[in-house]
C-alpha cells in the first residue's frame, strides 16, 4: 500500500470490500453465537436468547448500515481507513472513517441477527432430548 500526498493509505476503501469484510466478520460472529447458545441449557431460555439477540441485532444492524451508507455518501471522495486517523484535519473529518466502520458493523450485525433467527427455528424444531433442544 502506498501513501498519497496527505499521508492517506491508497487505494481508498471500496464499498464492496467493506461489505465483504462485514459479511466475513458476521459469519465468524454467527459461529460464536452457535457455540454460545449451546451453553444455555433450558430450552425456553435458549429460544428467548436467540429471539432477543436476533431481533436486536437486526434493528441495530439496519440502523448502523443506513447511517454508515449516509456517512459514506457524504464523504465518498475521501473514504479512509482506521489507520488513517492521524491524517484527519477538520472537525467533521471523522465522517471519513465513521462511514466505513458503520457499514462494516451494520453488515456484521445483520448477519448475526439472521443467524440468530435461523438458529431459533432450528432449536424450536429440534426433537425433545436432542443436544440442540437443550434440557
Amino acid at each position: 500500500m502506498a501513501l498519497d500526498e496527505d499521508g492517506v493509505i491508497t487505494p481508498r476503501l471500496r464499498l464492496r470490500d467493506v461489505l465483504l469484510r462485514g459479511l466475513l466478520f458476521g459469519l465468524v460472529g454467527s459461529l460464536l453465537l452457535f457455540a454460545g447458545q449451546l451453553l444455555i441449557g433450558d430450552h425456553g431460555d435458549r429460544l428467548d436468547f436467540l429471539a432477543v439477540l436476533g431481533g436486536l441485532s437486526l434493528v441495530f444492524g439496519g440502523g448502523f448500515l443506513l447511517a454508515g451508507l449516509f456517512f459514506w455518501a457524504l464523504s465518498r471522495k475521501d473514504i479512509r481507513r482506521f489507520r488513517d486517523w492521524r491524517t484527519l484535519t477538520g472537525q467533521h473529518s471523522a465522517l471519513f472513517i465513521t462511514g466505513p466502520a458503520f457499514v462494516r458493523v451494520g453488515v456484521l450485525a445483520l448477519v448475526v441477527g439472521l443467524a440468530g433467527f435461523g438458529l431459533y427455528h432450528l432449536v424450536d424444531d429440534a426433537s425433545y432430548g436432542s443436544w440442540l433442544y437443550g434440557h
